[in-house]
């Protein structure tokens, strides 16, 4: 082998497991040839997660294609399937094309739609005749294409049975997503992310292609990092073995606690919030004078009051306009008035950094019913999970105004998910919540920082 062909191949190991240790790396695709293992039955998968500056969004690098290549792509919670731009850069030998009539569209969609290339001489991926097609959407800008089926080549690590350290390399050579056009990615996603990969309950979204290939338990754990230069995980299958396996014996699995899930038609989850509290003071279930104005957007899909969805394309919380006012209100009260200033978009409530350096930001309470009990607890954001710098000198409440006719009356976003650990146990129809990691001195970073050696 040439020096140049040397340096090369440790330039793109370096990169494979780079994100694998914490380490930022670029958002550009990159060649890579991880060590897979045919025969090893993985118990549990691990995809790191990364946080983009600018939007503060999540977004992770997958393995797909012949040869394998890391493709960037934006994580979102409630997609129903991974899509990815095929019209630019998209070059594999082992990329198929399923007919409209094939088992795999009767997997993926219950339309059978056929799919017709338009514009375009020759064959090439996402341009294909009588494929079968589906609708791929661009979660922030709501943007939809039509695209084609695709099948292909997916790698992703497993973890080792002793702690959190990776184990092999393993392959789905027959993973189902969708080729979109170019003109979906151009708005909204972060910079340079070439798709989106959904984790909703999709009958091919990425948790569900993975436990029906692998045998995994229909199970995942969301663990998103605040720090840009870190990284969080996705973790694939049941995690409890692994969360004893921590720094001094921290047993995170005694932290969470679990309400239930609701999962929508379209494969969106949800919880239900009973009230919200700022220092003890109820901001919802809102006055009956003002439940007036709310809209059937409150109620959840199986007509529960305070349908909260669980977002990663939001970055903050986004309230009902009238839920939004009332806690707003609640909250002025209990902060320093005299550091207000105007609000910085998409904010509505700022203030001056300095003066409320010294002031502990109010508590908010979000309250839920423990699973199988009628008890009701707090799962707590405040501190860094709550304000956020808009712009040097201000700092913000990290919550939007979500206008009178949001997706949900209440949408927990990214901000607000940064440092805990969330389950969500498909199995049992439940969601697990932890505290914050940074109040017990842990964070994503460390609590999953896979080592290569197992």
């Amino acid at each position: 082998m040439s020096k140049m062909a040397s340096k090369l191949l440790l330039t793109i190991t370096y990169l494979s497991f780079s994100i694998l240790f914490c380490v930022s790396v670029s958002t550009t695709s990159h060649h890579s040839h991880p060590p897979t293992t045919t025969n090893y039955k993985p118990n549990l998968l691990v995809l790191p997660v990364h946080k983009d500056p600018a939007t503060g969004l999540p977004w992770a690098y997958v393995h797909k294609r012949t040869p394998m290549t890391l493709v960037p792509l934006l994580l979102d919670l409630n997609g129903n399937h991974m899509w990815i731009n095929c019209q630019t850069h998209y070059s594999s030998r082992t990329y198929q094309a399923p007919s409209c009539h094939s088992t795999q569209c009767s997997t993926a969609t219950t339309t059978q739609t056929c799919h017709t290339c338009v514009g375009s001489s020759l064959p090439r991926p996402g341009c294909h005749n009588n494929t079968c097609a589906l609708m791929s959407t661009n979660p922030i800008t709501q943007q939809i294409a039509m695209s084609e089926l695709a099948q292909d080549v997916l790698a992703i690590n497993a973890a080792a049975n002793n702690g959190p350290r990776l184990g092999p390399t393993v392959t789905d050579p027959q993973f189902l997503f969708s080729c979109a056009p170019s003109s979906l990615v151009q708005k909204g996603l972060p910079n340079k992310v070439e798709g989106v990969l959904g984790l909703g309950h999709g009958p091919i979204s990425l948790p569900n292609q993975l436990a029906s290939h692998f045998g995994l338990q229909r199970q995942f754990t969301l663990c998103l990092s605040r720090n840009p230069t870190s990284t969080g995980a996705v973790l694939f299958g049941n995690p409890q073995k692994l969360f004893g396996y921590t720094n001094n014996k921290f047993d995170l699995s005694r932290d969470l606690l679990y309400t239930p899930l609701t999962v929508s038609p379209q494969g969106e989850y949800y919880m239900e919030i009973s009230s919200i509290r700022i220092n003890g003071h109820s901001v919802f279930p809102v006055t009956p004078s003002s439940s007036s104005l709310l809209s059937s957007s409150l109620y959840s899909p199986s007509g529960m009051l305070g349908a909260t969805l669980i977002s990663t394309t939001a970055p903050y919380m986004v309230l009902h306009h009238t839920i939004f006012e009332t806690f707003r209100h609640v909250f002025v009260k209990q902060f320093p008035m005299q550091g207000q200033v105007n609000a910085v978009a998409p904010f509505g409530l700022c203030y001056d950094s300095k003066r409320i350096n010294n002031a502990k930001p109010p508590s908010v309470d979000m309250v839920v019913k423990v699973e199988k009990s009628r008890r009701e607890v707090s799962w707590s954001i405040s501190g860094d999970n709550l304000m956020v710098q808009a712009r040097p000198g201000v700092t913000c409440l990290g919550v939007v105004n979500g206008g009178t006719s949001p997706r949900a009356a209440i949408a927990i976003g990214t901000r607000q998910l940064e440092e805990k650990v969330v389950v969500f146990d498909l199995v049992k129809s439940r969601v697990g919540l932890s505290s914050s990691l940074c109040s017990r001195g842990r964070s994503c970073s460390d609590l999953f920082g896979f080592s290569n050696k197992s």
